[in-house]
């Protein structure tokens, strides 16, 4: 029990149904109550988070589900005053939410630049942002980051999805400096090539995924679960000494 009576906010969560391909979010909220925390589902896909609520429920869990637009401040503020509604407390955020538009720089709208910066780099500056309060009436927490191998190297096929993530490895390590004397841990998150509902149809594409493996020293994709027992390392006290820091699970392929 790891993280027993700690409450966990998740963004991009919904796809968290078992028996379905399930994302970070999804596979991370699955082990937080494993490991004793009350979990809330946030994202904007409603039908399958209240699904994924549901069947979390029904397993015994103490789960809810929440819209939330992650560029929206109203959102936010929603989202925090109705996990403390619920919970009495916010000990654990993990920003997560994201999308991805693979194009070259000439092909890359601006429309597709401004939202990727958007949900990516907007989105986890206002999770923390609205979740530190509440996290501090609590004497601390532990906040997560979403960022990617992609914000360490260049990503050969994704401008705006690398700099988003590349602001986001960065802000984490500045917050965590701002917040280090409150309690409050931030670090953040590398995935290199996992298979999620976000990248299945393109990672599925026989010449993509031999691109894929051939830059993964060890052979294969990762999973869900493979990023989700990073971040619940993250999110318990086994990484108490540990902010600012960049956890890279990515089979090898920064190594090279």
């Amino acid at each position: 029990m790891r993280l027993k009576n700690k409450v966990a906010l998740l963004t991009g969560a919904a796809a968290a149904i078992k028996g379905e391909l399930m994302g970070f979010g999804g596979a991370t909220a699955h082990l937080f109550v494993r490991e004793g925390a009350k979990v809330v589902l946030t994202d904007i896909l409603d039908e399958m988070g209240e699904r994924a609520a549901v069947t979390l429920r029904e397993q015994g869990a103490e789960a809810i589900y929440l819209h939330l637009d992650v560029t929206s401040k109203t959102d936010w503020v929603h989202a925090i005053d109705a996990t403390l509604d619920a919970f009495g407390r916010l000990d654990i955020l993990f920003n997560n939410a994201g999308i991805s538009y693979p194009v070259k720089v000439e092909d890359l709208t601006e429309e597709m630049w401004d939202s990727e910066l958007a949900v990516h780099a907007k989105g986890a500056y206002l999770g923390t942002k609205t979740a530190i309060p509440a996290m501090r009436q609590g004497g601390g927490g532990t906040i997560i980051n979403t960022s990617s191998v992609m914000g360490i190297v260049g990503s050969p096929t994704s401008p705006a999805y690398s700099a988003a993530k590349g602001a986001i490895r960065t802000f984490t390590k500045t917050t965590a400096l701002q917040y280090a004397k409150e309690n409050i841990r931030v670090n953040s998150i590398h995935p290199g090539y996992a298979t999620t509902p976000l990248t299945q149809e393109r990672f599925s594409s026989p010449e993509v995924n031999k691109m894929l493996l051939d830059r993964t020293p060890m052979g294969r994709l990762g999973t869900a679960e493979d990023i989700a027992n990073g971040v619940l390392f993250l999110a318990s006290d086994e990484s108490s000494w540990m902010t600012g820091a960049e956890l890279v699970i990515d089979g090898g392929m920064t190594a090279q």
